[in-house]
């Protein structure tokens, strides 16, 4: 072979590499609907069926990525959790308007194909999507050298919900004295890690070395999808806020009808160990509060009534707790109280 030959490979993209990973995502069965399923990875587009049990139905689009914990996921070189935030983060914003999550596609871009890597990123993806009962139906992967360092990635992914026009979560449905409640968080889930990260930088701290914030950091987000649903479906929430980047304040009031406000009181949040360690490094209170979730990973809007009948569709580490309610004041969010690290 002549070594002055321009080749694909010579210059860094390996397309019998990427292969390979398609034939291995192709080997795994997603959940059947009862309806003909059809056979989507590797086609240039995917072909799925609308469930019929919807009598009016409206599409739910959205998309997200899982921002800079990749990084976290590169200092440990654990990469089978990473694919569950993924999901989680489109997924969590579809429920918002009761849609149910149908499909998930999923885009990675790599420096260099690192099969071992992306089997574990796939993996979790698709674990993921079993927790939503939702399918995979596609994605992309590529590789692209010079673009991204040696070992550096990144992933996005794509949901599809559907919703019956009857059950649509929307601001015309939250009323005057609904309560807000919280869901616990499972952790930091995918936001605020550009801050963590320049904490650990700044205090020299190796999370190899520490077992608290090498589990806490890594944590997958918690997957609201199934609770969710079902209280959409027997009509006990009026609207929901998925809490991510912005934190409590900025999420909420995106639900919020102008004319009303949601009152918190900060000292009812039950904050997570992992936020109490980031606050004792001379974080404020509201840098805190507008980066991170604190322990609220997503907040429901109910009428006071349906209190007891919502409790029943959570475990005991997610049970829903009061932590204001909605007035007619004028300005759709307000904190009161503080919050305690205690």
């Amino acid at each position: 072979m002549n070594k002055n030959l321009f080749t694909y490979k010579k210059s860094g993209v390996d397309i019998d590499a990427a292969d390979r990973f398609i034939n291995f995502i192709s080997k795994f069965s997603t959940k059947k609907r009862g309806q003909k399923k059809f056979n989507n990875i590797g086609g240039f587009g995917s072909v799925s069926n609308i469930p019929k049990n919807f009598k009016n139905p409206k599409i739910v689009a959205c998309t997200d990525g899982v921002g800079t914990k990749i990084e976290i996921a590169n200092m440990i070189n654990k990469h089978d959790t990473i694919g569950i935030d993924l999901v989680a983060m489109s997924v969590n914003d579809l429920i918002v308007q009761g849609a149910k999550p149908l499909l998930f596609l999923d885009y990675i871009s790599i420096n260099q194909i690192n099969l071992n890597k992306l089997k574990s990123i796939i993996k979790g993806i698709i674990k993921g999507c079993k927790i939503s009962d939702c399918e995979l139906v596609g994605g992309e992967t590529a590789e692209m050298p010079g673009t991204y360092t040696k070992g550096k990635f990144d992933i996005a992914g794509f949901a599809v919900g559907i919703v019956d026009q009857k059950k649509i979560l929307n601001k015309k449905k939250i009323k005057k004295n609904d309560i807000i409640l919280a869901i616990p968080s499972s952790g930091l889930h995918s936001n605020g890690y550009s801050l963590v990260r320049h904490l650990l930088k700044k205090k020299k701290i190796n999370i190899k070395k520490n077992s608290f914030l090498k589990n806490e950091l890594i944590k997958p987000t918690k997957i609201y999808v199934n609770e969710v649903l079902k209280l959409v479906n027997k009509n006990l929430i009026n609207g929901c806020a998925n809490i991510t980047g912005g934190g409590l304040a900025d999420n909420i009031k995106r639900v919020i009808p102008n004319n009303l406000c949601a009152e918190i009181n900060l000292s009812n949040i039950k904050t997570l160990e992992i936020f109490k360690w980031l606050k004792k490094n001379n974080i404020k209170d509201n840098e805190m509060l507008k980066t991170f979730n604190c322990g609220v990973g997503f907040c429901l809007i109910i009428n006071p009534k349906n209190f007891k009948k919502v409790l029943k569709y959570f475990s005991k580490d997610f049970k829903p707790y009061k932590i204001g309610k909605i007035t007619n004041k004028k300005n759709k969010v307000q904190l009161n109280e503080k919050i305690s690290w205690l």
